[in-house]
């Protein structure tokens, strides 16, 4: 077994959380982590060419911002734990793209933290980890 944990990360404290018990697995484990972070972008839109093209330069400045504001700190911050480490940035549905994600780098684990969102707005929109723990092509630990 390889033990690749992926870590769906947002910066939040919940992710932090999941972030740390991946850590802790790893290095039990001997395995590494992919840190990913998910932009929601809708592919659903009807643009015209000019605004299609400006879309695509937001798109482009908001990987950038998300790469250096989000992903390299906490690479850089996953070094000194002496566990291996690398990002996955991507656009999509979060709770899609990181089952992509785990598919596409053979993971062992996806782990993510909950945030305990309730109410009308879960119930309507569902939660990324209530959606997980149905569509993971791998086992799913959410963290609270």
């Amino acid at each position: 077994m390889s033990n690749i944990f992926v870590v769906g990360y947002d910066d939040s404290d919940t992710a932090r959380r999941a972030l740390d018990f991946a850590v802790s697995r790893a290095k039990a484990q001997g395995g590494e982590i992919i840190v990913a972070h998910v932009l929601e972008w809708s592919p659903y839109s009807f643009l015209s060419p000019t605004e299609l093209e400006e879309r695509h330069k937001r798109r482009q400045q908001e990987l950038e911002r998300a790469e250096s504001a989000i992903l390299a700190p906490v690479l850089k911050d996953l070094e000194k734990s002496g566990v291996k480490a690398t990002g996955a940035m991507r656009y999509g549905q979060i709770a899609d793209t990181i089952c992509a994600i785990a598919r596409d780098e053979k993971a062992d684990q996806i782990i993510v933290g909950r945030h305990g969102e309730g109410g009308l707005a879960q119930r309507v929109f569902g939660s990324v980890a209530g959606t997980l723990t149905q569509i993971a092509p791998v086992p799913c630990t959410i963290v609270p």
